[in-house]
């Protein structure tokens, strides 16, 4: 039998694959920044967060049709684009027959708050179905089938180093360094913890930013090389207060309030969604009392206080047990 005429290989049978991404916290930085060729790209540098995220389990089903795949629970639409487009690139990978599957989608994140749940689920799909065909997707071809799922996406399919990512092209634009300054995050909602509705708002398009832009990423770059979590908190306020013209947070005078009375290092939002962080120096004296007043005065203003992480590898409830919170965000789904 000559390879013309061999029968194209099936996809493996009664498999079923698993995968996880973890969810981020807003951004660091947004903006538009130049590409290597001098381009204006939008991109973002994430503040990720280990803990929730999504999980995904993947079943094949022989023999049916490779759009045909179903979603549990129901209206997950982005990550079941997402499994489609991942089970045809499987299948060219393995020069085999595309078929459809049952996709379980499972995790508490909430939804339209800014935290990446649509990226979180189409990672976590993505990672099920090639770990179902026995693959394993390089993070640029990962970020490829995101983009075309999503229309943008973060870099949640990437290691956690700062990146600046552009997030409508699913490629990265820099890497800038090894890890974030060490910094202890108190993250509260904003507007009630309400969703937003991330495909509705507006594309920025403030062209005489992108100097301001430029040395924000600049400033990144050396408080990632300084370790220099002061710098880190001037950057993440300056973005947040540039976003203000496209989402205006009218809690964002409050929290520049709360920061600057607790000796903060500064603040970060969520570019388009509803939560949002203020920023402590671990090293900093006192800083069981400055994030203990800090969720005070949070509560205070309406703003709940909803997880205090850490942007380094020490889980921060061994560490800093004192930081952590029961309250879970409004909009949890199941």
């Amino acid at each position: 039998m000559t390879s013309a005429t061999r029968p194209a290989a099936t996809a493996p049978r009664h498999t079923v694959g698993t995968g996880h991404a973890a969810c981020h916290h807003g951004e660091i930085l947004q903006g538009r920044f130049l590409d290597e060729r001098r381009r204006p790209v939008h991109a973002l540098v994430t503040l990720p967060m280990n803990g929730p995220g999504s999980t995904a389990y993947f079943t094949h089903r022989p023999g049916s049709p490779p759009d045909e795949v179903s979603v549990t629970p129901d209206g997950r639409t982005k990550a079941r684009t997402a499994a489609v487009l991942a089970v045809r690139e499987c299948a060219a990978r393995r020069g085999a027959d595309p078929c459809g599957g049952e996709l379980t989608l499972t995790g508490c994140l909430p939804v339209g708050l800014g935290m990446g749940s649509s990226t979180s689920d189409v990672i976590a799909t993505v990672r099920a179905v090639t770990d179902a065909w026995g693959l394993c997707l390089p993070p640029e071809t990962v970020a490829r089938i995101a983009v075309r799922a999503e229309g943008a996406s973060d870099p949640l399919m990437h290691d956690p180093r700062p990146l600046l990512f552009a997030q409508r092209e699913g490629r990265v634009l820099e890497a800038l360094g090894a890890a974030l300054p060490p910094t202890v995050v108190v993250g509260c909602t904003l507007a009630g913890g309400g969703p937003v509705d991330t495909l509705a708002l507006p594309a920025p398009h403030h062209d005489g930013d992108l100097p301001a832009y430029g040395r924000l990423r600049r400033m990144l770059r050396r408080a990632v090389a300084d370790t220099d979590t002061a710098l880190l908190g001037r950057v993440g306020t300056a973005s947040a207060r540039l976003r203000q013209r496209t989402l205006c947070k009218p809690e964002f005078p409050a929290l520049l309030a709360i920061a600057d009375s607790t000796g903060a290092a500064g603040v970060q939002i969520a570019h388009s969604g509803n939560v949002a962080g203020i920023l402590f120096d671990p090293r900093a004296p006192g800083l069981r009392h400055r994030v203990r007043s800090c969720a005070r005065a949070l509560e205070g203003e309406g703003c709940t206080p909803i997880r205090t992480f850490t942007t380094f590898a020490s889980p921060s409830s061994e560490e800093y047990p004192w930081t952590r919170t029961s309250r879970k965000p409004s909009a949890d789904r199941t």
